[in-house]
């Protein structure tokens, strides 16, 4: 072989990963349309953001991706569901923040990160509180005073019990010593339709799903859970920022596979979303609804996991959180 032709395919080949090189990113999956379980219903910010991703997605592993929305019980529903698939690489799960927080809060079936194996951390962003226009209150420590005068009048909702939203603010009352009522929802969507129409007051939730009507002036944000100010929320303080210390709680999003899978095709789908999430076009999309993308290694977004898991498990365990409180 020429030399020049032999160095230049040689350098080709170290370029790319091994597991890639002479094959396509959906090479090696089931000759079948991959199935995408979304485990809460449409109009949620996990959606949301599995609709901005999948096009993109299947074309870049040259096959259909079918979004199954399957909602229910904080996410537990669809993620039971994606437990009992195969292992073959046809289906994966977009989990919330609450597959951390289901682990400790509920009896499941399965533990988390011996049933999955972690493919991407996708995004991460600020829970916020948030005010209905028709209230009086400015900011977070205002709403503090109001809950300390009357304790247990303020209301507040949250798409689901034990979700993140809800242990968080469990933990900031604990740490602040006021106590409001927590109204769950079943999923962020129905949630914000009453928060918007002034059923509820006040809501905690990620920013995806009210970004929209901060602009239009009906939510009026109040604190946001990142450790200072959020770009997502501007002129907002963060609750570090109004008294509650060193609080942080960033909500995110992930993309799990069976346990089983093979580890080639996990590092496939890595890959492809990897790309696909740093596309210009993908990724100013999602941040617009007021997050931001990781895209992280496997390994990364195990790590990340497991910590939250432990984190928010002990939230749950000191305050007796269950699914029926």
């Amino acid at each position: 072989m020429d030399r020049r032709v032999f160095l230049g395919f040689a350098g080709g080949m170290l370029a790319a990963p091994s597991y890639l090189r002479g094959q396509s990113l959906g090479a090696g999956f089931p000759d079948r349309p991959i199935r995408l379980i979304v485990p809460w219903a449409p109009g949620g910010s996990v959606d949301t953001i599995a609709r901005i991703y999948q096009p993109r997605l299947a074309e870049v592993l040259g096959r259909p991706v079918i979004i199954d929305n399957r909602g229910g019980a904080s996410g537990a529903t669809g993620a039971i569901e994606a437990s009992r698939a195969p292992d073959d690489g046809s289906t994966w799960v977009f989990v919330y923040d609450t597959q951390a927080t289901n682990e400790t809060v509920m009896r499941l079936p399965f533990r988390t990160m011996e049933a999955f194996v972690p493919v991407c951390h996708v995004a991460s962003g600020p829970l916020a509180m948030v005010a209905h226009q028709s209230t009086p209150y400015r900011d977070f420590q205002e709403v503090v005073a109001a809950a300390k005068a009357a304790p247990e009048t303020l209301n507040y909702a949250t798409s689901g019990v034990g979700g993140l939203a809800h242990v968080a603010t469990t933990l900031l009352q604990q740490e602040g010593g006021f106590r409001m009522v927590h109204v769950p929802y079943r999923g962020g969507g129905p949630a914000v339709q009453d928060v918007v129409a002034g059923h509820v007051k006040l809501f905690m939730t990620n920013v995806v799903i009210v970004s929209q009507h901060f602009r239009s002036g009906v939510l009026r944000p109040l604190g946001v859970s990142t450790r200072t100010e959020s770009r997502h929320v501007p002129n907002t303080r963060s609750f570090a920022q109004q008294g509650f210390g060193s609080f942080e709680a960033p909500t995110w999003w992930a993309l799990l596979g069976r346990a089983g899978t093979p580890d080639t095709l996990v590092r496939q789908m890595n890959e492809a979303m990897v790309k696909v999430l740093n596309e210009p076009a993908v990724k100013s999309r999602i941040e617009e609804q007021g997050c931001d993308v990781v895209g992280s290694t496997p390994e990364e977004c195990r790590r990340f996991m497991e910590a939250e898991i432990t984190k928010w498990g002990r939230v749950i365990t000191d305050n007796n959180i269950r699914v029926d409180s």
